[in-house]
């Protein structure tokens, strides 16, 4: 699925599409294209892209062909969806970046919707309507 996102071929480009987009969210998915959690996620992707098109636009990034992030975003794990401006309390511990696949569209499009109302209401930690912590599920 991810033959059918906008693909960002270099770290250039990552930084042009971050800065060229004012009213829009930024979604980049770093990860590689043949791993099967990128596939579950990209696909996840694309179907709210038509969706979330007012709120947010959507790219992929190759991490083995665009290696400039690896060490500043920390991008250890097999797929990772970043939200660098703006941080997001998942339960995770972690607000900048979502590090799992998320195969469920409306859970995905509510996130995205939640980071574009606190960025345009200029904050610069939101809430996540669901808490993603490991806690609940042992």
């Amino acid at each position: 699925m991810s033959m059918f996102l906008p693909k960002l071929e270099s770290g250039w480009h990552v930084d042009q599409a971050i800065l060229a987009e004012e009213s829009r969210v930024v979604v980049i998915r770093f990860g590689h294209d043949w791993d099967p959690e990128c596939m579950v996620h990209d696909e996840t992707l694309f179907k709210i892209a038509e969706k979330v098109k007012n709120m947010a636009v959507i790219y992929t990034v190759d991490i083995t062909q665009v290696p400039d992030f690896n060490k500043m975003y920390e991008l250890y794990d097999a797929c990772t969806t970043i939200n660098k401006h703006i941080m997001i309390d998942l339960g995770t511990g972690n607000n900048n970046k979502i590090n799992w696949s998320m195969a469920s569209q409306d859970e995905l499009i509510d996130i995205i919707e939640t980071v574009y109302r606190g960025a345009s209401k200029g904050r610069g930690l939101v809430v996540s309507p669901r808490d993603y912590s490991t806690r609940l599920r042992y």
